[in-house]
């Protein structure tokens, strides 16, 4: 399950679609079929993610969605589940059939294990959406090692809305004793107490009190909204949990006003104006951009204005896509959700939400 520790530049390439798969009334399962000269850019670790790229009504859209399959040589599978008001999921559930081909970004992402003891035990806790790159993770982990274990909370509003609940059950007859399941509904009752309502940070205390202690846990993987992901997080450390044991994955950041859009947005550069100065490096070319001093437009929207093929996905901070490193001048990075500490420390930042501080600024995309 351990992730490779050489990093590659994400690109797009078009894939065909050779099934899709209905998995609620408001959820498909989409498998893309990977060529052979293409097998090795889209290898991949449980937990990773693709993006996937469209024009729908003009716009040209992007879209993160964690790979739901442990790896297999030549095939992408991804679960899409409709937003209320989602324009790239409403246009997948409606338009995506099998033969089309769609741009399809190599496998990024740092949702992945690095736990390599033996018979070491996993626990996931995951809400909707939140089990597409879990179910990749239990399948990995119960295949490679005959004596770890994994326990999951997965909560839902309804037993019909549950993503992969027959896979799910699937796993759990293949590993009896080795995968615990625990289904939490938010809008109907179960036989347990436990088990029934929102997870709030009462119920996440009675589970971690009444079904899994933490003591006995050597990784946590937790993936879904903001608001669960930190309220979890936040849960764990009072149980003594290290930082460095919990991996988590935000579906959204519930942080809407911070920078972003899907491509580079107008902005009028007026003569004599005091404007920030952007170079920056992505595939072996360089390219300059001026922005306005008090614009606070981030460097990946003004790069996009000069290049449209700088790397991004969700534009929001949460994905990673966009990472570069600051050769000089200084930024400020408004949100972070995906790089690591140390990724900071090396200089890295998440493009779409850093904004410009120097008059000049150096970026590199191809550190």
């Amino acid at each position: 399950m351990a992730p490779s520790t050489t990093r590659r530049r994400a690109r797009f390439n078009d894939l065909t679609i050779s099934q899709v798969r209905t998995l609620t009334d408001d959820a498909i399962e989409v498998t893309f079929a990977v060529p052979e000269d293409l097998v090795d850019d889209y290898s991949y670790s449980p937990g990773q993610y693709i993006a996937l790229r469209a024009t729908i009504e003009g716009e040209d859209v992007r879209r993160s969605y964690s790979i739901c399959q442990a790896p297999v040589t030549g095939e992408l599978k991804v679960g899409i589940k409709r937003d209320f008001g989602g324009l790239f999921s409403t246009w997948a559930l409606a338009n995506l059939k099998p033969g089309m081909k769609l741009a399809v970004m190599m496998p990024e992402g740092s949702f992945v294990s690095q736990q390599l003891k033996p018979g070491a035990h996993f626990v996931a806790i995951a809400a909707g959406s939140g089990i597409t790159p879990v179910i990749a993770l239990i399948e990995s982990a119960l295949a490679s090692d005959p004596h770890s274990r994994f326990s999951l909370i997965y909560s839902n509003r309804t037993a019909m809305e549950t993503m992969f609940v027959d896979d799910l059950a699937d796993l759990k007859d293949r590993y009896p004793t080795r995968l615990a399941l625990h289904h939490v509904l938010t809008r109907e009752m179960r036989s347990s107490e436990l088990l029934s309502g929102r997870l709030d940070g009462e119920k996440i205390n009675d589970i971690l009190e009444q079904l899994i202690s933490p003591t006995d846990v050597n990784e946590w993987f937790i993936c879904g909204p903001f608001d669960l992901v930190q309220l979890v997080r936040d849960t764990l450390a009072d149980h003594g949990v290290a930082p460095d044991e919990i991996r988590f994955e935000l579906f959204t950041t519930g942080r809407p006003e911070g920078p972003g859009g899907q491509s580079g947005k107008p902005v009028v550069v007026e003569a004599g104006q005091d404007v920030h100065t952007i170079t920056f490096r992505l595939d072996g070319t360089s390219a300059t951009v001026t922005t306005p001093l008090r614009s606070n437009e981030s460097i990946l929207n003004a790069a996009l204005r000069v290049r449209s093929d700088v790397p991004f996905a969700c534009a929001g901070g949460v994905c990673g896509t966009c990472r570069a490193t600051v050769v000089s001048g200084t930024v400020n990075m408004l949100e972070n959700y995906a790089l690591e500490p140390e990724e900071i420390e090396r200089g890295y930042v998440l493009t779409c939400q850093s904004i410009p501080t120097s008059k000049l600024v150096e970026i590199n995309y191809d550190s």
